[in-house]
């Protein structure tokens, strides 16, 4: 695969997890600055490592969803939110993801990473 193949790749996979118009909406704030980290975003992130068959994408969301606990970065949490259960996460797995890292990440990051997740799960409609 080369870089154009993995770069259109990592646009699919992108609007697959995040939802239609993903990539789209995000090229909006594309410019002569950004563009380089947007293009990296797509190409490494989502053209390679997303694209792997290695493992599934729900355990994908499950790794990413307890990384980003740990490294208390609330709205990127909340985009995998969205992405984990569009990936077939429930919420009860979310929870017990997000309270795991609690356990080894500490209890400040878990508190906002559920802050952010009930709030993106009752957005969606999945919490009553």
């Amino acid at each position: 695969m080369d870089t154009t193949d993995e770069m259109n790749t990592g646009r699919r996979i992108m609007n697959e997890l995040m939802g239609d118009g993903y990539v789209e909406k995000k090229d909006q704030n594309r410019n002569s600055f950004n563009d380089v980290i947007q293009d990296y975003s797509a190409e490494v992130c989502f053209g390679r490592v997303w694209a792997r068959e290695d493992i599934d994408r729900k355990t994908r969301s499950i790794i990413n969803l307890a990384i980003l606990t740990a490294l208390n970065r609330p709205a990127q949490l909340a985009h995998h939110v969205e992405g984990a259960v569009r990936n077939g996460c429930t919420v009860a797995e979310i929870k017990e993801v997000l309270l795991q890292t609690a356990v080894y990440c500490g209890l400040p990051a878990a508190g906002e990473a559920f802050k952010v997740a009930e709030g993106v799960l009752r957005t969606g409609g999945h919490l009553d």
